[in-house]
């Protein structure tokens, strides 16, 4: 059994079992006291008598001492000034260690801290990890919202008349069923641009003539363009091409290149889909 320079006595030889402070060898005191115990120590296992007493508390106030240095140093934390018990480890106060000299954690709120989320504070934001963020869920796309035409409106009553031509269809070859003919669509022209093709709303696009029955229709298939007398088409890069053609004679073979405009003479016939025919003409009284 020794005693540690604190005065704790220990079972361990190296390392008090109380404090934890280095036990000199041979077990003595570091103020020099003998480690041996004496008769009434071995019998009891502790001092016995007023003088064993006096004796421990003497070498262990000057233990301590040669310890730690003066007492003022030891029992003041440098980082908070608390004043601690003699030989302490750490400060109760701040925890400073006393060992290494490190100074404490600087504690961060926790964002979970119900006083900050009740007075309407910001949470902190957390440390930076040097790791990036965790991707968030991909949100739905919106549906795109079709612009309005920027093109002048016409001064003049203008439609356009769609027919179910069964011509077309078997010039055509398509393999979809052919709707039954019947009268025209006539559509009201409202603008000097007026575009052709299928509605998607996918792509924001909003044909001002809907052919979206028919397949053969190419989204953006074609444009149509009028100075307020006269009307041009131009194809737009469809898919099964923009064919004009008249009243007389043979459907036609030969589409209109893409990217040039076509006059519309006064007969003209526009061919394009599986078995769709336009024709364009001023508006009869009170049909628009």
């Amino acid at each position: 059994m020794s005693i540690c320079p604190s005065g704790h006595t220990s079972q361990a030889e190296d390392y008090c079992d109380t404090c934890g402070l280095p036990i000199p060898p041979g077990g003595a005191p570091a103020g020099g006291a003998p480690a041996a115990a004496g008769p009434d120590e071995a019998a009891s296992g502790a001092p016995s008598g007023p003088s064993a007493g006096s004796a421990a508390g003497a070498s262990s106030g000057a233990s301590a001492g040669d310890a730690a240095g003066s007492p003022a140093d030891a029992a003041t934390c440098p980082n908070c000034d608390a004043v601690n018990p003699p030989n302490a480890l750490f400060c109760e106060a701040c925890g400073y260690d006393f060992t290494t000299g490190s100074m404490p954690r600087p504690v961060t709120p926790s964002i979970l801290d119900l006083d900050a989320l009740l007075s309407g504070a910001t949470p902190p934001a957390p440390a930076d990890t040097g790791s990036s963020p965790a991707p968030s869920a991909p949100s739905a796309p919106s549906a795109p919202v079709a612009s309005p035409s920027v093109a002048p409106p016409l001064t003049e009553a203008w439609v356009a008349e769609v027919w179910i031509d069964p011509d077309w269809y078997a010039e055509a070859e398509s393999d979809d069923p052919l709707p039954s003919a019947g009268v025209p669509t006539v559509v009201a022209l409202r603008s000097t641009s007026i575009l052709v093709g299928r509605a998607s709303r996918s792509r924001g696009i909003s044909p001002d003539i809907d052919l979206s029955n028919d397949n053969g229709i190419s989204r953006r298939h074609c444009q149509l363009t009028t100075d307020g007398r006269r009307w041009w088409v131009e194809d737009l890069g469809s898919s099964n091409g923009t064919y004009l053609g008249t009243t007389l004679g043979s459907l036609p073979s030969t589409p209109v290149p893409a990217g040039e405009k076509r006059e519309l003479g006064p007969d003209a016939r526009l061919y394009l889909g599986a078995w769709t025919r336009i024709v364009i003409r001023r508006a009869q009284p009170g049909e628009v």
